[in-house]
């Protein structure tokens, strides 16, 4: 997949088929958009591109309603180039993007710039100044200017419509197998491996310690079971996500134990997908205590993944068990 970063260095490749939003998290219904103009671009001889925005646009416009985000730019590009997407346009928002009124987006961004046939939305797309573009004027502005508009529905999981928010608030409660349901994989992140004070080691669990960068969405503290991705290599593990209360508490941070394998990981990347919560972090009496509770976890989450995953599940559609 090509990747093109700024409207203006953006160079025409004959007619497009474009999926447009900010795509947080790249979820079910995200994904509808996509899928959606990958096939009609294939249908039409044309090229299927992801039109996204970074910095999120609340960054700019309301940095106090900023949510944490469910990826890095970098995540959300990979996914697009795995749903088949054949270029990505970053554009970047700022203050001029968002003075730009939806008509002129539509005339001079999308029939103009992209050669747009056919432009894939959500439902409740907004775009344009202060919102102010609804689907309906895409659709009539589309008619005027050569393209066909296909708003797209809600995607939903029983009652409930799939949306960035809504995965934000299950992991908030530490209900990961629900945002994985949302998303159709499991929820991860990437971070460094850095050095930690020991204690797992001296426990007999050595963990690897990430740096997670800020202003990412993070489940609610506590121990999970998690498959986690060193290099090429998925490895099953236990982590904890929390402030270590056994030891007088600190920083949140992330610790994760890989099971039943020891491999070097200080100054790696590594990226860890949240399978299922085992329990609330709590206070323990000392170490020893500490180091029987982890016992049962390392066994509970040795339960939990006993089978290996049918597809990656840190990317693609599957989730172990599956």
């Amino acid at each position: 997949m090509e990747i093109v970063h700024g409207i203006e260095n953006w160079s025409p490749s004959g007619p497009t088929c474009v999926a447009i939003g900010t795509f947080d998290g790249v979820h079910r219904g995200h994904q509808a958009l996509l899928r959606g103009a990958v096939a009609a671009a294939r249908a039409q001889h044309a090229v299927a591109v992801a039109l996204t925005f970074d910095p999120h646009p609340l960054a700019v416009l309301a940095p106090q309603r900023l949510p944490p985000l469910l990826g890095t730019l970098e995540d959300r590009l990979a996914l697009f180039a795995a749903l088949g997407v054949d270029r990505a346009l970053v554009a970047r928002f700022d203050r001029h993007l968002a003075r730009t009124t939806a008509e002129a987006f539509t005339r001079d961004v999308l029939a103009g710039r992209l050669q747009a046939r056919a432009v894939f939305v959500g439902y409740n797309f907004r775009f344009g100044r202060d919102g102010a573009g609804t689907p309906a004027d895409l659709e009539r502005w589309g008619r005027r200017w050569g393209f066909w508009t296909h708003v797209v529905p809600p995607v939903r999981i029983g009652r409930q419509a799939v949306s960035s928010s809504w995965i934000r608030g299950a992991l908030e409660m530490g209900e990961v197998e629900a945002a994985a349901q949302g998303l159709d994989r499991l929820y991860s992140v990437t971070g460094r491996v850095i050095r930690g004070a020991g204690r797992g080691a001296s426990l007999g669990f050595p963990t690897a310690n990430l740096e997670v960068p800020a202003g990412l969405a993070l489940p609610a503290p506590g121990v999970y079971a998690v498959w986690v991705r060193v290099g090429g290599a998925l490895h099953r593990g236990v982590a904890n996500l929390g402030r270590r209360p056994t030891f007088g508490g600190g920083e949140l941070r992330l610790e994760v134990h890989l099971l039943d394998v020891a491999v070097p990981l200080y100054g790696q990347r590594i990226r860890v997908g949240f399978v299922r919560r085992l329990r609330e972090e709590r206070r323990f009496a000392g170490p020893a205590q500490l180091a029987e509770q982890i016992r049962r976890d390392v066994a509970a989450a040795r339960q939990i993944l006993q089978e290996p995953p049918t597809a990656d599940p840190l990317l693609g559609t599957a989730t172990p068990g599956d």
